[in-house]
């Protein structure tokens, strides 16, 4: 493991849930979470408002299990492996420890952190800054001699004060490949409600999503940069009883939003070249 680099005062390492190692982020704008197991982020909260993140209060904080809530990392597939079952859904990188590579203090206030992750092949790089916004950029480089084919999301849970109320805006026009149903469902011009279990990815759209929460009265703006897929994701009632980290009754406490490419949008990198995905979360 590479040795942790000194950090600004606005940065500290500490034991987490069951002892697993994060980073704290504390300055004048936001406080944030950023647990080395999968590179996972955990807190975003504001300063003055309230968190912006969902965790379930079941999620398993183990060496080698992915953390149910915050931004899990879903690379370098997304959904079930697309030949060998056997594989973990959404992929490896979620499931490993990060190594931190730089943190530092910006003059805008806002703090970045930077952690890496060296698999068989690639080098992931994933740089968060946080501030009055929350962004978080994926870095893929090939290390390969071939080209090489991902799937990737960065899986944003965000929590709501009731997801029978909440509405998605700005997606309109896109086309969702429905997992429930395997059909294509053109989207029109009405925001998205989630009335039961919900599982769309929404391809070929960079557009920004904005959660409207009624409850929570605020407006939580999803914006992204390298991502040409969205997918909007709610478990509900039936689908939560079957997922061990997730409580029966958390389906209605978050939605998520996830920056994505994925099925149709699949990304291909050529040997020593790179992919960048990132996502931008703001309360308007």
């Amino acid at each position: 493991m590479i040795p942790a680099p000194s950090l600004p005062k606005e940065v500290r390492l500490e034991p987490g849930v069951n002892g697993l190692r994060r980073l704290v982020v504390h300055n004048g704008l936001a406080t944030a979470h950023l647990y080395l197991q999968g590179a996972t982020l955990t807190h975003f909260e504001p300063a003055g408002q309230r968190p912006v993140l969902f965790v379930s209060r079941q999620s398993v904080y183990e060496p080698g299990k992915p953390i149910r809530g915050g931004v899990p990392i879903c690379w370098p597939w997304f959904g079930p492996h697309p030949t060998d079952a056997s594989q973990p859904a959404h992929g490896y990188a979620r499931t490993q420890e990060w190594s931190i590579v730089a943190s530092e203090a910006l003059a805008t206030g806002e703090t970045r952190v930077s952690l890496s992750l060296t698999t068989a092949i690639a080098e992931l790089r994933y740089a968060v800054t946080v501030g009055s916004s929350l962004t978080y950029k994926l870095t893929t480089r090939n290390i390969t001699a071939a080209p090489m084919t991902i799937t990737e999301a960065l899986h944003t849970y965000l929590a709501v004060g009731d997801v029978r109320q909440i509405s998605v805006e700005g997606l309109g026009g896109a086309v969702g490949l429905d997992r429930l149903s395997g059909n294509r469902i053109p989207l029109g011009a009405e925001p998205i409600r989630i009335t039961g279990e919900y599982d769309r990815t929404y391809v070929n759209t960079t557009a920004a999503a904005t959660l409207i929460d009624p409850v929570f009265k605020r407006r939580i703006v999803v914006s992204k940069r390298g991502s040409q897929s969205t997918v909007v994701w709610n478990p509900w009632i039936e689908k939560s009883k079957t997922l061990h980290d997730l409580a029966d009754d958390e389906y209605f406490g978050f939605v998520c939003i996830e920056t994505a490419n994925a099925a149709d949008n699949a990304v291909t990198i050529g040997p020593g070249q790179t992919h960048e995905v990132e996502a931008s979360v703001a309360v308007a």
